[in-house]
């Protein structure tokens, strides 16, 4: 787990390695253990050569990689990057960890390539010269995002994992190519500004975060999951290598397919705790993050460490659930105590480690979490993915239900029979309707708060995200991991990574996304036939993860409410010194800055003396996060 920046001058410019040099520099959290930089000639006339001295101009270099190492396979210095292959045509700068990567170490060695380390990232750069990047994508199993350089077919590939767990963002005009595992990187390069597309604006405000390739950044682009930029002389390319294989279906029964995926679980876990330094579990109490620290235990021959936010309030505590996986696995349990008061103090900080808006609140307890796991261990193993791949949500549950109920449930329309008046030309199918499943604001609140007040065109967008072919539940299932986990992804990267921990997500291992793709939908969520099933959604979800986990735990805690992580928002609003903050910084900004309408936040935070509703904070937090951003980035007011 690491970090990469650079950039390609398209131009031929010369590379100004101080630049190069700063970029680099602003991510050294993401690996603190040992910095390299490397500058090359791509097009014109390709050549290589290490960066370690304080010349400015390389006029014969056109384009340069910077790197920051966390070191977690072979510590010693065999593993440093970029690095550089040995016949001296190829660069590869790495970040995350390739599974099964190590796996192909003998045979490649066997084929007379000279692989001297026991890393992951030395097998990917032999993986790529024997075999071309299409071939050695399909692969590859993990998490990753990478640039490969070709001096011999002068390209670079630039790769985000299939399922978008790595960061990757790009930058280009027609005289430049930038790419970092941050976009802060970009702040620190003179031809990139910082400023908001407000195409992408009402993406945010509906749904929190944009999706896809789409960023609030003016001409700052993801690379999509699945996906790799080819970048060459004649053009820059962006290709797709993996998708969701939503066709394929097993006749399978229940039991079967248990036994299958406890086998593909167990083996997900087993190689996800391939580590050269202390390994723990981030735990939280629900049933995801459990199955991962209960099945995790098997591989421990001595103590495991687990990691836990609690709360003194009784109204949000976990605790009981956290005792009760712990007391089962025998692990020794890490647990820190979440406050308004560090809420407060790094509402800022956590901003600048995510670079937007933070949409969801619990991603400043995250951080906490592995500020101080750090003390203990290196790597940490969450249970992240497992309700997109799964179908844990109420959405999935509405989705199988008959359409009437389903659209009952999210529109609160009166029914008249089958028949239901629209005010959208949207809204007419169930695809329509679960990606609204996911929305934070009503239609009214988005017209007064949006910029183009076009709801059509942002659900439009999104409905090109869908897939179009399979059953319906899955094909849900390949939304939401396309879009919402990846945000929920990127919180867990920038805030573990600013604390230097790598968090691994086995329940996104591809083996797994492969079998669950493949499995019958109501072995992820049963059918819902009546009215009363409405009521318990979470009898019905995650069906046969939770039949996994009625093997390990009783009832009571398989099939409990669900609960996520929720925060006392209006402590910190009301209680803590982030309402000085607010007063005096934030809302002054908002109505300065003209994108919301001051009158109506205004009316909103004016009713704190009569108490706040759960959507007055959610539509508090959402103004105060965007402006905490723009201020740290737009206006750049802030460093880290």
């Amino acid at each position: 787990m690491c970090g990469l920046t650079g950039f390609i001058n398209l131009n031929n410019q010369p590379l100004n390695s101080h630049v190069l040099k700063r970029m680099t520099d602003v991510q050294a959290h993401r690996g603190p253990d040992d910095q390299g930089m490397v500058g090359f000639s791509l097009f014109k006339d390709p050549k290589v050569q290490i960066i370690d001295n304080e010349t400015s101009q390389f006029s014969h270099l056109h384009a340069g990689i910077g790197f920051n190492r966390l070191s977690i396979l072979d510590l010693s210095e065999k593993g440093h990057q970029p690095m550089i292959s040995h016949c001296g045509n190829y660069i590869l700068a790495y970040n995350g960890e390739t599974y099964n990567a190590l796996s192909f170490r003998d045979q490649l060695i066997a084929k007379g390539h000279p692989i001297k380390s026991q890393t992951d990232s030395e097998v990917l750069l032999y993986l790529y010269i024997e075999y071309g990047i299409n071939k050695m994508l399909d692969l590859l199993n993990g998490m990753f995002a990478f640039i490969i350089v070709d001096l011999k077919a002068r390209k670079s590939f630039i790769v985000r994992d299939q399922i978008g767990i790595k960061p990757m963002y790009i930058y280009q005009t027609p005289d430049i190519l930038m790419f970092s595992s941050e976009i802060k990187s970009f702040t620190e390069h003179p031809e990139f500004r910082a400023e908001l597309n407000t195409d992408h604006f009402d993406e945010f405000l509906m749904f929190r975060f944009c999706a896809h390739d789409r960023t609030l950044y003016k001409a700052v682009k993801q690379i999509p999951p699945g996906h790799y930029y080819e970048v060459s002389e004649q053009a820059v390319k962006v290709k797709q290598y993996w998708s969701h294989n939503l066709t394929r279906k097993r006749n399978i029964n229940l039991k079967d397919a248990l036994e299958l995926l406890e086998t593909t679980f167990k083996e997900s876990i087993r190689s996800q705790l391939m580590s050269d330094v202390r390994v723990g579990c981030q735990l939280s109490g629900g049933i995801d993050s459990s199955l991962v620290t209960t099945y995790a235990r098997e591989f421990f021959n001595a103590n495991m460490d687990t990691f836990s936010i609690v709360f003194s309030d009784m109204e949000y505590s976990e605790e009981a659930f956290i005792n009760y996986v712990t007391n089962h696995t025998n692990s020794d349990s890490h647990r820190y105590q979440y406050s308004s008061q560090y809420a407060s103090e790094n509402f800022f900080k956590a901003t600048w480690h995510l670079e937007q808006p933070m949409s969801i609140a619990n991603t400043i307890g995250i951080k906490r979490l592995a500020e101080r796991a750090k003390e203990n261990v290196t790597v940490l193993l969450s249970g992240e993915g497992a309700d997109e791949v799964f179908g844990g949500y109420t959405r999935f549950h509405d989705l199988s239900c008959r359409h009437n109920m389903y659209l009952k449930r999210f529109l609160k329309l009166p029914i008249i029979g089958n028949k239901i008046k629209y005010k959208y030309r949207f809204g007419r199918t169930p695809e329509d309707l679960f990606i609204l499943g996911s929305s934070v604001l009503s239609f009214n609140e988005f017209n007064t708060f949006s910029i183009g007040k076009d709801v059509e065109q942002v659900i439009a967008q999104r409905k090109e995200l869908f897939p179009s072919e399979g059953e319906l539940i899955k094909r849900a299932s390949a939304y939401d991991i396309k879009t919402y986990l990846v945000d929920l992804l990127n919180r867990q990267d920038k805030m573990t990574m600013a604390h230097s921990v790598e968090n691994r997500v086995p329940f996104l291992d591809r083996n797994m996304i492969e079998l669950v793709s493949s499995l019958p939908s109501e072995l992820l969520v049963k059918r819902c036939n009546n009215l009363l099933h409405l009521q318990k959604p979470n009898l019905y979800t995650k069906h046969i993860l939770k039949q996994l986990a009625a093997k390990r735990f009783n009832n009571d805690f398989v099939y409990r409410e669900k609960s996520g992580f929720p925060l006392p928002l209006s402590d910190l609003f009301l209680k803590s010194k982030m309402n000085e903050r607010i007063e005096d910084q934030l809302l002054p900004g908002i109505k300065t800055r003209g994108l919301f309408d001051y009158k109506e936040v205004s009316k909103i935070w004016n009713k704190k003396n009569n108490g706040y509703s759960e959507n007055d904070l959610r539509k508090l937090w959402m103004f105060f996060a965007f402006e905490t951003w723009a201020q740290t980035f737009l206006d750049s007011g802030y460093r880290g």
